[in-house]
C-alpha cells in the first residue's frame, strides 16, 4: 500500500472498502477522543450557547465553579456557569480563539475555543478545551523539579498587566471625581436673614436623601451654588458632580450630551464613542440648570431615565443602568408652563419632589452687607488687587437699588467699581459714576430710517436671505447694546440662549461683538 501524501486528497484513497466520508467521520471521532484524553477538560455547546456535554476531566472543575454534579451544569448557558468565558462569542462570530488565558473563581487556565460547523458550513456550536489547568509552575512530588509544562512567566505578565489596568482605572475614576468635585458648600450660601436660613435648612434636609431636588428662583440668586452645597453635604460627596446648562446646548446635541454616543453611531462619530453626562455622573449627582429650556422631545426620555435609572446611548441598543441623583434648577414658572402645555406634567412631578425656592436679593436686604463683603473679598482674590471696603453711605445706596439681576448683578456692579476706582473705601459717588449696563427696552431703539433710492433699486433678494440678514443685523445690534452680554442680548431679542448660540455659530464674526 502506498503512503498517503500530505498533498493527496483523501477522496482519492479508498482504504479497505471505506469511502471518503466514512474516513472523515472516523478521523473526526478519533480526533475528538484524542483531544478529550489529552486535554485537562473539554465541553461542547450547541447553537444557543447551552452546555450539552463535558468530559470526565472537566467534572473536577465543577465544585470550584459552584456545582455539585454535572446534572446541574449541563443544559445551562455557558455564560451563566463559566465566568469570563468567550465561547458564546466564538459561536456568534464563527471565529476560533486558539490560545487564551481564562481566569475565574476556579483558577487560571490555558484554553482553546473552536467553532463547530455542519456540512453547509453553518456554526452549530463550539468546543472548549482546557489545555492546562495549572499553567503555573508546581513542584513535583518529592520536591524535585516541576511536574509538566509551565507558563509561569506568561501568567506573571498577565497578572501584572491586570493589576496595572485596575490601578489605571482607579486613578482615572479618582481624577474624574476630583475634577468634578463641588466648589461650594451649603455655608457658602451667604446670609443670616430668615429667608436665607430657611433655604439652608431645606438644603441640609435635601442632602440627607437621594430624592430629586428642584431649585426655583430668579436668575442670579445662587441656584448652582446651592446645588454644589447639597451634593457636598450628601452621601455622594466623594463621587462626581456633573453639571449641564440646557439653555447653552443646541437642541440637536442635547440627547448626545445626556446619554452619550456609541462608537460609530453616525457618520463622523468618534470610533471610540463618547460618554454622556448620565454615565459620568453614575454614583454621584447630575445638575440640570435651566431645565425649563429642555425641548419637549427630550423630556420623555429624561423622564424614563429618572423612573427606570437606565438609558441607551445614541446609536446603541445596549441598556445601561446608572445610579444618579438629579438636582434641577430653573428661573421659569414650570407650573405655568405645564398649564400651557410647554412642559410635561409627569416630568414636573418627578423633578418637583423636594422644591427649594431661593429668595430674590430684594427679599433679603438684611444680607446685603455680608454678601457685599464676601463678593469684594472674592473679587480681590481673583484680581490680585487690595480688597475694597464699603462706606455706610455706599451700602445705603446699594440697599435702595432694585437688583433685578440679584447677586450676579450685585457682583458685576462691585467688580466694575473696584476696577475703575483707586480708592480702598468705596463711597456712594463711586457707584453713581458707574452707569448700569442693563439692556434698553425695545421702545428705546432708534427708529429705522427710510432706505436710500439706490437701495430700493437693487434686485429683490429671496425671502429666506432677507430674513437671515435681518436676524444677523438684529443680533449684532443687541450684542452691541449689551456690550457682548449674550444672556442680556437673548432676553432683549426675546429668544432663548440656545437659539442665540445656534445663530452665532452661523456668523462667527458676531461672537467678537
Amino acid at each position: 500500500m502506498h503512503a498517503l501524501s500530505p498533498l493527496q486528497p483523501i477522496s482519492s484513497v479508498q482504504p479497505q472498502g471505506l469511502d471518503a466520508q466514512s474516513v472523515l467521520r472516523l478521523a473526526a471521532h478519533t480526533l475528538f477522543e484524542q483531544l478529550a484524553a489529552a486535554a485537562q477538560g473539554m465541553l461542547v455547546l450547541d447553537r444557543e450557547h447551552r452546555v450539552v456535554w463535558i468530559s470526565e476531566g472537566y467534572k473536577r472543575f465543577l465544585p470550584a465553579l459552584g456545582f455539585d454534579s454535572d446534572a446541574d451544569f449541563v443544559g445551562r448557558k455557558v455564560e451563566e456557569v463559566v465566568p469570563g468565558t468567550l465561547l458564546a462569542e466564538v459561536i456568534d462570530t464563527g471565529r476560533p480563539i486558539l490560545v487564551d488565558l481564562l481566569s475565574n473563581k476556579a483558577g487560571t487556565f490555558l484554553v482553546s475555543r473552536l467553532p463547530l460547523r455542519d456540512e453547509a458550513g453553518e456554526v452549530i456550536g463550539a468546543l472548549g478545551l482546557v489545555l492546562l489547568d495549572q499553567p503555573q509552575s508546581e513542584p513535583s512530588p518529592g520536591g524535585r523539579g516541576t511536574s509538566g509544562p509551565t507558563l509561569q512567566p506568561l501568567i506573571q505578565k498577565f497578572a501584572r498587566l491586570q493589576q496595572e489596568l485596575e490601578e489605571a482605572r482607579r486613578q482615572l475614576a479618582a481624577e474624574t471625581a476630583r475634577n468634578r468635585r463641588p466648589k461650594h458648600t451649603i455655608t457658602s450660601f451667604i446670609g443670616a436673614s430668615p429667608a436665607a436660613l430657611e433655604v439652608k435648612r431645606q438644603a441640609r434636609r435635601a442632602a440627607q436623601t437621594d430624592a430629586n431636588v428642584l431649585l426655583l428662583g430668579e436668575t442670579g440668586t445662587g441656584k448652582e451654588l446651592l446645588a454644589h452645597g447639597i451634593h457636598a453635604a450628601s452621601a455622594r460627596a466623594q463621587r462626581a458632580l456633573v453639571s449641564i446648562n440646557i439653555a447653552a446646548v443646541p437642541d440637536t446635541l442635547l440627547e448626545a450630551e445626556f446619554f452619550g454616543v456609541a462608537p460609530g453611531a453616525y457618520t463622523g462619530a468618534d470610533r471610540r464613542g463618547r460618554e454622556g453626562k448620565f454615565a459620568l455622573a453614575d454614583g454621584g449627582t447630575l445638575f440640570l440648570d435651566e431645565i425649563g429650556d429642555m425641548p419637549m422631545a427630550l423630556q420623555s426620555k429624561l423622564l424614563r431615565v429618572l423612573q427606570e435609572q437606565e438609558f441607551e446611548p445614541l446609536g446603541s441598543n445596549e441598556v445601561r443602568r446608572v445610579d444618579v441623583r438629579v438636582i434641577a434648577a430653573t428661573s421659569r414658572d414650570l407650573g405655568a408652563m405645564v398649564a400651557r402645555g410647554e412642559f410635561r406634567a409627569d416630568l414636573y412631578y418627578r423633578l418637583n419632589v423636594l422644591p427649594i425656592r431661593l429668595p430674590a436679593l430684594r427679599e433679603r436686604m438684611e444680607d446685603l452687607e455680608a454678601l457685599a463683603d464676601a463678593l469684594l473679598e472674592d473679587i480681590a482674590r481673583r484680581s490680585g488687587m487690595p480688597q475694597r471696603q464699603l462706606a455706610p453711605e455706599a451700602l445705603d445706596w446699594l440697599a435702595r437699588q432694585a437688583w433685578p439681576g440679584n447677586i450676579r448683578e450685585l457682583r458685576n456692579r462691585l467688580e466694575q467699581v473696584s476696577l475703575m476706582s483707586d480708592e480702598l473705601l468705596l463711597l456712594a459717588e463711586h457707584f453713581g459714576a458707574v452707569q448700569p449696563t442693563a439692556p434698553a427696552p425695545l421702545a428705546a431703539l432708534p427708529a429705522c430710517t427710510p432706505e436710500p433710492v439706490a437701495e430700493q433699486l437693487r434686485p429683490l433678494q429671496p425671502l429666506p436671505d432677507q430674513i437671515a440678514q435681518l436676524e444677523r443685523e438684529a443680533i449684532a445690534r443687541a450684542l452691541r447694546m449689551t456690550q457682548g452680554n449674550r444672556v442680556a442680548a437673548a432676553r432683549l431679542l426675546q429668544i432663548s440662549r440656545a437659539s442665540l448660540y445656534e445663530r452665532l455659530t452661523r456668523w462667527p464674526d458676531l461672537q467678537q461683538a
